[in-house]
């Protein structure tokens, strides 16, 4: 009975779209600019998106499920440290903040990609701005929460999914 992976996948790739759809919220009806480091946030969340799609359209038995488990897991891993990576950026004296760099589109354009990612992942003075907080957590902060919460969430999904087989097996049986 896969339809319990199913829909856990489902719920994982909803969480995604909605994250996705709040970032594109803040960008273009409350004005706020993403920085390179927010793209490639966004990139992570994407990226685990499609895992948890593939996974609910695929719903593998056994060992495929904990496949889909750790690329998800993988994904989010790779957006929190991005993430946890502004975090820390946001959190130095301004004295210690590096200075602004140019658009990621002037960089694509003039670098090759790997000089980019790694230029990115750096940091720059655009990205230790705090545009807003809520609850006291910035935006990145927001993020490095929610990634550690999908992440976690993807390695609990074939565990929750078995538990759920077995109970409908003993309901049913």
């Amino acid at each position: 009975m896969t339809a319990h992976y199913r829909w856990l996948s489902f719920f994982g790739f909803l969480a995604c779209v909605i994250g996705m759809a709040f970032a594109l919220y803040l960008e273009h009806f409350r004005g706020y600019e993403p920085c390179p480091m927010c793209i490639f946030q966004r990139v992570a969340m994407m990226a685990a998106g499609v895992v948890f799609l593939v996974a609910a359209v695929h719903a593998p038995k056994r060992a495929g499920r904990w496949v889909y488990a750790v690329l998800a897991a993988l994904a989010c891993g790779i957006g929190a440290a991005i993430a946890g990576r502004h975090v820390w950026l946001q959190s130095l004296p301004p004295d210690q903040v590096p200075a602004c760099g140019p658009t990621l589109d002037y960089l694509l354009d003039m670098l090759p990609v790997m000089d980019v990612v790694t230029m990115v992942l750096k940091g720059d003075g655009n990205c230790a701005k705090i545009d807003a907080q809520w609850w006291g957590i910035s935006l990145p902060g927001w993020t490095l929460i929610a990634f550690i919460g999908l992440a976690l969430y993807a390695l609990a999904m074939p565990v929750a999914a078995r538990i759920a087989e077995r109970r409908s097996h003993y309901i049913s049986g």
